[in-house]
């Protein structure tokens, strides 16, 4: 497996300095991954991002974003008439609060041609996808999405999945409970963060959550808990693996999205389940010290 096709959702993203003032970017939670999973992985490995843009200037200078940070953008589909999606990030104390333009983002429709998905999607490599991913398409395209990723699992492909749970994106709890659930159920690896699965599905511990996401055919879960212990099984085994140290942060977006890529780097690049998740909260560790999604030089800044 030499390829890793992370799939969702790239916006423009604000990110708030001071008096005032705000930086532009591009981020989004599967753009973000694919991003610390490029940083860390060797240079022979490929990582691409599957999504959809439009046709206006926004979505040419993100495309031109992503080739810069080595992230392939083959897998991209243009729309006429489309754009990206916004989210302007306001913060208290280092926590961060989003508000969001998506309406009418391209990435809604970036799952609508079985064909395109199942041509691109279906090979050796490794696919990643979110709570986000799947929240933002259309009931019918959801269901022939999380088609083709079964269809990969029964193929021997390592199938990714981070819940990312966002109400806000979903018509109400139950209808985001039962696709979070449909989509455990096609993926390989699980990196779900607590306490929003506890919330939706009235789990009161790491460990219930793992065991939802084993029985639904998952091997390898890594239970997120932000400064806290992670909780990694594989169904035979569990550990719990921390930071290892206290950090005060000073923004904390992109921390659980830079926890997947790290992890997923490492797992890729050989490592195992403790070694990789010790390396994740390095790298979530460093980002976290810094403001915005995406911190410039993150290889040299995780020892």
């Amino acid at each position: 497996m030499t390829k890793l096709i992370s799939i969702g959702e790239c916006m423009i993203e604000m990110s708030a300095l001071e008096d005032g003032l705000y930086k532009k970017g591009y981020a989004g939670d599967s753009l973000n991954m694919a991003y610390y999973a490029r940083s860390f992985l060797p240079q022979s490995f490929d990582v691409d991002y599957f999504t959809a843009l439009g046709d206006d200037v926004e979505s040419e200078a993100l495309a031109k974003s992503l080739e810069r940070h080595g992230i392939g953008t083959d897998l991209i589909k243009y729309l006429p008439g489309k754009s990206p999606g916004l989210y302007m990030i306001s913060l208290d104390n280092g926590e961060r609060m989003f508000s969001y333009w998506r309406s009418a983002s391209a990435a809604k429709e970036m799952a609508q041609d079985i064909g395109f998905l199942e041509r691109t999607l279906l090979g050796d490599h490794a696919l990643f996808f979110s709570g986000i991913s799947l929240a933002i398409l259309q009931p019918d395209t959801r269901a022939q999405f999380l088609d083709v990723l079964n269809t990969a699992k029964e193929n021997g492909q390592q199938v990714i999945f981070d819940s990312n749970l966002r109400p806000s994106l979903w018509q109400n709890r139950q209808e985001m409970a039962d696709w979070t659930a449909k989509a455990s159920a096609v993926c390989t690896m699980a990196l779900p963060t607590v306490p929003d699965e506890y919330v939706l599905f009235d789990e009161k511990s790491s460990e219930q959550v793992a065991e939802r996401y084993l029985r639904a055919g998952c091997t390898e879960i890594v239970v997120k808990a932000g400064p806290e212990d992670a909780l990694l099984t594989d169904g035979q085994q569990k550990e719990w693996v921390g930071p290892g140290q206290s950090i005060q942060p000073v923004d904390t977006t992109g921390a659980g999205d830079s926890f997947n890529g790290g992890y997923i780097a490492a797992r890729l690049s050989g490592k195992n389940m403790v070694d990789a998740a010790q390396f994740a909260h390095k790298v979530a560790g460093q980002v976290i010290q810094h403001r915005g999604a995406l911190v410039a030089d993150i290889k040299s800044l995780v020892k």
